[in-house]
Order: structure tokens, then sequence, then C-alpha cells
């Protein structure tokens, strides 16, 4: 595939005389395929497919199998074009520049059939999860997916502009570094002044500045009285996110006048790798602003195959997600692309903390002088345009590229073993390292993830166990293994993937299927799956603990079963994020000490079969109803040892909290409490996870007339003086494909309206677990879902994300619950 970019320039004349213009060239272009045969309006930015689509030439290229069938468009060649007037001549202009921000990356850019450039990288520097991964489709695109300008100047222009909140740990006092990059044309110097502005610091500072001929760089340091407190940006959960307005004006000779505005944050970051105590290896944790914070999250994968179609929306409706579910950190992952200026900006104010791969996947790379090049000029770029973001707390080197080399992902022959690590050397380290650390010194950088860490870094930039336990961070996946056992899973100093798969919920399949699809086993759901066995392992997972559906009707039956995958993926990884949270604080084996917890992956980028814990266009699976619950600020974590019941509890506070646990035993055959107990007051200290409760089943269960582990159910709670402090938590004493006494319930919802929320007061007949409140395609979020409803009665919000009404949630809503699918 070639895409050929065609720009027709018409002079008008040679209007006005003019210091600096920029014209954009947004808007409508034309394309045609290669033989001409399509011919077409296309919106700048924007893709081919979009055009095509926009025009009904292709339908919906996410329905059914469209992206097999629609695999001609990228094997065609596609030309762009554009016809523009100028209003004065070119030849008055002393440079002239043609900027495109985001274009293919094979192309030809021709101006009035001239050819002026090209982009055609042996090794394409694309988007890597266009060409299809294990959850997502293969959807390579061409066009003008970015901005696209010409910009114009004859005395000089800003290029570019930075600017870095520094602490001096000495002095105590926070000072501002602003770089600016300037391409100064004119053979005269350059005299004004740059004047910063921050009034909320009571900043008013001039600088007089001279600029000659060439590529110039203007450094101003600010320093901010002592006297003046500046409040610093937190994490979500631990504090404020606090930024003040900057303006930056260079007034310079002849009137010519350049103005910056933007946010700066003040925030430290420093990753920890120190020896621990009873425990081999070295820790792996973030402190911000000087205090340790557990990362709570999962990972972010291109929002839409088409990248023209990620709006400011979408952005802000995933994002909001994010920490509505208490989560304050995502891991942008490095096979998909550096993401755009406002979902920084939105992390920023959200206080998401990011752990930004730079965009290298599981792959063997060159190192070949242009590609190294091409590599230098990407890094260097993409540091100067997010330092300046407090949400970056690191960067990463690539994903999961160590680990494929010295594991032996790809069966590289032994004799050329040294050659690809030489190669690994010298593209991550010897290049992409040198540039960061020399454009910035605020946040760390990590060559890999996984990775040992100071270990890696000791034995030569790779270790031959890049999953050592005691060290950095791990990636774990194990799909066979009971994952209700908290021993599968590994007691690591961080873990930075995770995940189970599941199912979207029907209303987001219906929109791409048709009804012979509907089925899990119909050629649509073994297309969708794109890791090998993936659908059979979820069901092997539901048959552990599960019964399967056996409804004769085959679409109840396909309902049930997505149901089940959400049930199933909500509860495995519910398991191991507690088991993770628990170990926080304590070594066992010579392990733990956990300071992570970034589970596989936050959004969809089609409707498909993942470890999403949002559907593609942002519905809530179960599971991100339930990292609401165990990614709490306090949450008391329950599990079983030989027959001994443990209840932990986990706090993310920054003040010791006086607390009680209570623990009560409900029976699955009645709505009437069986039993209850609760401890008397102690204290959970910050930022700790302490053991709380300790006693055998058989004990808890004798004091409880007529509970079995089949018949009866343990939930538990934080609270202080009658107000509860943390989720409300559980613990199965058994399957529930075993479970004794659970009959079908009869749950009711009647709603009402309050604003722009929404009321559903239920009724139960009986106790139910796994409760799933369903309005179909509505778009919005409930309070709760996917809960164990032990009482009679429960009320649950529901918030839309767009204008509806009591009657059409009425008629969309539908609630479904375990014994519903038996």
């Amino acid at each position: 595939m070639l895409l050929r970019l065609l720009l027709l320039l018409a002079p008008c004349g040679a209007g006005f005389a003019t210091k600096v213009v920029s014209i954009s060239l947004r808007g409508n272009w034309k394309i045609h395929s290669g033989n001409g045969s399509l011919q077409l309006p296309a919106a700048v930015p924007g893709c081919v497919h979009s055009a095509l689509f926009n025009k009904r030439i292709i339908k919906d290229p996410y329905y059914r199998f469209n992206n097999l069938d629609y695999r001609w468009i990228a094997l065609d060649n596609w030309t762009y074009i554009k016809k523009f007037k100028l209003h004065s001549d070119m030849s008055t202009w002393s440079k002239v520049n043609l900027v495109f921000e985001g274009i293919d990356t094979v192309a030809v850019v021709l101006l009035n059939s001239v050819p002026i450039g090209k982009t055609d990288n042996m090794f394409r520097r694309y988007m890597q999860c266009s060409f299809g991964w294990d959850w997502g489709p293969s959807f390579p695109t061409q066009g003008i997916w970015k901005d696209v300008r010409i910009e114009a100047y004859n005395v000089c222009h800003l290029n570019y502009f930075m600017f870095t909140p520094i602490y001096d740990n000495y002095m105590k006092t926070w000072n501002l570094k602003i770089e600016s990059s300037f391409d100064v044309v004119s053979s005269k110097l350059v005299s004004g002044e740059a004047i910063v502005a921050i009034p909320e610091l009571n900043i008013q500072q001039t600088n007089n500045i001279e600029l000659q001929h060439g590529e110039r760089t203007v450094e101003l340091f600010v320093k901010i009285d002592k006297a003046i407190i500046v409040e610093t940006w937190w994490p979500h959960g631990h504090g404020n996110q606090t930024g003040y307005n900057m303006s930056v004006i260079f007034e310079l000779d002849g009137g010519l006048r350049f103005e910056k505005s933007a946010k700066v944050y003040f925030r430290t970051v420093e990753l920890v790798e120190e020896p621990i105590q009873n425990s081999p290896g070295l820790s792996f944790y973030f402190k911000i602003n000087g205090l340790p914070i557990f990362l709570k999250g999962s990972n972010w994968i291109p929002a839409d195959s088409f990248q023209d179609r990620v709006t400011s929306a979408m952005l802000r409706l995933l994002l909001q997600s994010v920490v509505d579910a208490n989560m304050n950190a995502l891991r942008v992952w490095g096979g998909g692309v550096y993401e755009q200026d406002e979902f920084y900006e939105l992390c920023d104010e959200l206080g998401i903390m990011i752990w930004q791969d730079f965009m290298f996947a599981c792959a063997l790379y060159p190192t070949d002088k242009d590609f190294m090049d091409s590599v230098r000029e990407e890094v260097t770029h993409q540091v100067r345009r997010l330092k300046s973001h407090p949400s970056i707390i690191t960067w990463s080197g690539n994903n999961e590229n160590e680990a494929a080399l010295m594991m032996g992902w790809y069966d590289t022959k032994p004799g050329y073993l040294q050659t690809y690590i030489k190669d690994y050397v010298t593209l991550y380290v010897k290049n992409i390292r040198t540039i960061v650390l020399e454009g910035d010194q605020t946040r760390p950088f990590i060559t890999s993830s996984p990775t040992n860490g100071a270990k890696t870094i000791a034995e030569g930039w790779l270790s031959p166990n890049p999953y050592d336990l005691n060290y950095g961070d791990v990636h774990f996946y194990d799909y066979v293994s009971d994952c209700w056992n908290w021993r599968t899973f590994p007691k690591a100093r961080f873990v930075s993937e995770y995940g189970y798969q599941s199912w979207p919920s029907f209303s987001t399949l219906e929109k791409v299927s048709s009804e012979e699809d509907w089925s899990y086993r119909s050629s649509f759901a073994l297309h969708r799956q794109h890791l090998i066995n993936g659908n059979n392992e979820m069901l092997h997972q539901i048959e552990l603990h599960f019964k399967l559906p056996n409804s004769t009707d085959q679409l109840r039956r396909f309902k049930d079963t997505l149901y089940l995958t959400q049930v199933m993926q909500a509860q495995c990884v519910k398991t191991e994020t507690e088991f993770y949270r628990r170990s926080r604080s304590e070594i066992v084996n010579g392990k733990g000490h956990t300071m992570g917890a970034l589970y596989w992956q936050l959004n969809d980028i089609w409707q498909a079969p993942s470890w999403s814990s949002l559907e593609y266009g942002g519905k809530w699976k179960m599971l991100h109803y339930f990292a609401r619950h165990f990614f709490a600020p306090l949450l008391p974590v329950g599990f079983e040892d030989k027959d001994m019941l443990f209840i932990y509890g986990a706090s993310d506070l920054h003040s010791d909290q006086q607390m009680m646990l209570t623990v009560r035993v409900h029976t699955w055959s009645s709505l009437q409490l069986v039993c209850s107990e609760s401890t008397n007051p102690f204290v959970i200290k910050a930022g700790e996870s302490v053991l709380l409760y300790t006693k055998p089943v058989p004990e808890l269960l004798k004091g409880c007339p007529g509970c079995t582990r089949q018949s009866c159910v343990v939930s538990f709670y934080l609270s202080t003086d009658g107000e509860l402090l943390s989720p409300i938590n559980y613990h199965f004493l058994s399957s529930l494909k075993n479970a004794k006494g659970l009959h079908k319930a009869n749950i009711t919802a009647t709603i009402s309206q309050q604003g722009d929320t929404f009321v559903f007061d239920l009724k139960t007949s009986a106790v139910a677990p796994f409760v799933w409140l369903d309005v179909g395609s509505i778009p919005g979020r409930f309070s709760d879902n996917g809960f164990l409803m032990t009482e009679k009665t429960r009320t649950v919000f529901f918030y839309p994300w767009k204008p509806t009404s009591k009657s059409e949630l009425e008629q969309s809503f539908h609630v479904t619950s375990l014994a519903d699918t038996y």
C-alpha cells in the first residue's frame, strides 16, 4: 500500500507582507484509488476507511466479517488531493514549511505534482496493533489522521515550547525551567523580551532575549518565592490535582509576538529500588511527592482502529470511568500510539498516573542508521511534547521485548543471540534511554516491561529471567489453573499486566452481528476470538465453579454464556487483585511488598471477547464494577488457607484510621441473616495492609445454625460508629455450582428520577449472587452492579451519559442473577 498526497497550489498575487502565517489544510480533500475507479471526498483529519464509510461505499468496518472483506482497502494505493490558494506570493516568505502532524508512514508528498517528501521506513512506525492483536482486528489505515498546515515566516518561528517544574530538595523550593526553540531565518539579530506570568503564584518575570540566525533555544528559569505556598499535584484518591495558569509572551523586534499558555503542575516522582528486610532482591515502587503510592489501575490500548474517530467525548468518558472505579494509574501500552494531547491533559486533570511505553512491542527491531535516525527523532519529539505532564510518572522503552528475547519467544538461533542482544542495547539503551535522560531528568526510565529493574541494568540490560519476583515488574497470565486459588498468583513487587477474558454484553455485540451469529460456537464467535483456544478457556474457568448454561433456546443460552464469562472474569480478577493488595506490607517466604496492580486491559478497540473491563463504546463490564470495590481506598480482603479464614485490611489512606470489622454469615436459602460478629475497635495504619481476623471455617459455621460450606456465604465490612468505611466484601465457602438452597430470585425494580440521576429501588424474593442490571444500549453506568444481594431491598443509582427518560429505562431494563442461567 502506498499513499500519495498531491497538493495543488494556486498563488493569488503578491498580497500583503506578513511575519508569520499558519494556514490550516484541514477539512475537505478528495481521494481516489490506485486505478482511479473510486473517487470521493474525504475529511482531514481522517483515513480512507472513514471516507469510504461516510459515502456509504462500505458498511461499518466492524460489522461481522468486514475486517476480512475490506482488506482490499489496505492493499490498494490511495491519493489524497487538496487544491488551495495563498493570499501572498510564496517568494515573500523566507521559509515555508508543510507540516503533517500524523500521516501514513508509507507516503509520497507532491506539491504541484513535484515530489517534496517521502516516508518509507523498512520497519514502519505504524500503530503496531493495526495489523491485528489477540484483542483486535487488522485495519492498517491510510490517510492524514492528524492536523496538516502550512507555516511561513520571514523573521523567526517558535518551533516548540515546554517547561519542567523542578524541586530543589536542599532549599525546599520549587523552580520552573522553560525551554523554547526558535527557527531564526533573519540574518539580523532579533531582540525582544520574554514575559512569564503565573498570577496565582505572584509571578511576573521579564527577561531580555537575543536570537541569532539558526536554530536557537531560549531557556528561562523562574524561581518561586519560598514564602509562597505551592500546592502539589496528587494522584486520584491521594489529594487534589492543583494546577496554575501560566502565560509566556515573546515580544520581538518589528512587532513580532508569540504567546503560549499552559497549566503548570508541581509534583515529584521517584522509583524506589532498595533492599527489603527478610527478602532477597529489591523493592519496586513509586513515590509521589515523597509518599509511597500503590498503583491501582489497568492498561490502555488504542480506543479505535480508526484514530480519527477518537473524540474528546470518548476520551473523557473512558478516563472518567477510570477514576470512577477508584483507579489511579494506567499504562499506555507500547503496541498502540502515543496518545493525543487531550488524553494527557485529561489524565492531569483527573489524577491518573501514566506509565508511558515507547511504541515498541513484542518484536525484534533493526538498528540500521535510517531506522535509528527515525527513532531518535520520534523519541525526542515525544519527550518534548509530553514531559510537562505530571500524570506521566515513568517512561518505559518497550513492551515485553526483553522477555521475548531472553525467554526465546521467537525461537531465535543461539548463534544469533549475541547479535540480537547487541541490537537491543543499541536501540533501547544507547539510543532511546540516552535521549530520554538528556531531555527529561524529572522521572525514571525503565528499559522494558516486564523487567528486573536495577538487576536488569547490572546484568547488562537483559536478565536471563525478566520475571524474577524479587525485582521489578512482572506480567502474569494463567487460564488453566483455578483462578479462585490465590496460590496461583505471583507474590511479586509490582504486577503491570494480568487478567482474564470475557465477552462484551449482548447489546454491544448486537450492533455488529446478525441472528445467525448469536451462538457461542458460531463462525462469528470463533472469528472474533483472536486468542488461541480463548473461548474454551473461558468455559473451562466457568465450569470450575459454575454450571454451564443448558437452555434449549439458542439465544437465551448465548446471552447466559456472555453473562457467565463476565461473572468469571470479574471474580477471577477480583481474587487476583485482592491478593496483590493484601501483599503490600508483608513478606512471606521471601516474597511480597507488592506495590502495583495494573490489570490487562481497560478498554476495547472493537466489539469482541477480550481482557477489557470497558466494552467498545464505554459500557462497564461486571469487572469494572468489581474494580470500583477491589480498588477502594479501604478494603477488607478475605481468603482461606488450610480451612482457616483470614481477613486483611488494606489501606491507601494517608492517616491511621480506627474502625471495626463485622463478619456476617448468610444462608443461600433465606434472606434472614444467620449470624454476625464484630471485632473490638482497632487501628489500620496509613498505607498498610494488615491481618485483622482469623478463624477456622468449621468453628465459624458451628456458631451459625444450619450452615455448611455449601449452604452459606460470608460477608464482611469495615465501619466506625455505624458508618460504612469500606465496600461490603464476601467470601464463597464453596463453588457456586455446589451451592445448596440457591433459588431463582424474582428481582423487581421501581424506577424514579432525581435530577439527572435515576433511582432503582430493587426487591428480591431470594438471596441472589451476581445480580446484573442491564439497560441495553442506553449509555450510562450504575452506582453498583454484579453484586451479591442478601437483603430484601437495595437501592442503586443510574447515571446516564446522554439524556434518557424513566419510560425508556423501564422498557430497556433487564435483570439477571446466577440462578437464572440454570
